[in-house]
């Protein structure tokens, strides 16, 4: 049934995610979000799209900037968006630019200065521990 195919989607999912994957990553944290497949999980769909972000996959970087801002299973953090809708607006994502907009207008400039000083260190450092 179906229910099997999620389960058996998240088995080839993890497996490709493990091995580094950054698609299969993101999907698998997809799948923990939904509760499709696997049961809820938002701590094990951020670890799963902070491991695809920090390879650069953009769509992966989106979802942590919505994460943030949302403040799902995590203190929300408007900078820490900021920095990841950044990153993912200069990976070609086009709606991360409706994020930033949207969220400029939640922060003080001093908040956006210091996000994008964040998202100019986290690319130097090729994404890795960033926020």
């Amino acid at each position: 049934g179906i229910t099997q195919d999620y389960k058996e989607a998240v088995k080839w999912y993890r497996l490709a995610a493990e091995q580094g994957y950054a698609p299969a990553q993101f999907n698998l944290g997809g799948m923990y979000v939904k509760g499709v497949g696997v049961a809820q999980d938002y701590e094990e769909a951020t670890k799963w799209w902070r491991l695809a972000a920090e390879q650069g996959y953009a769509n992966a970087q989106y979802n942590l900037a919505l994460i943030y801002g949302e403040g799902i299973n995590v203190i929300k953090n408007y900078v820490i968006a900021h920095m990841w809708f950044n990153i993912a607006a200069s990976n070609g994502y086009e709606d991360a630019k409706k994020g930033i907009d949207f969220l400029a207008g939640q922060m003080t400039s001093e908040q956006i200065a210091e996000a994008q000083k964040l998202a100019r260190e986290c690319i130097k450092k090729n994404y890795k521990d960033c926020g």
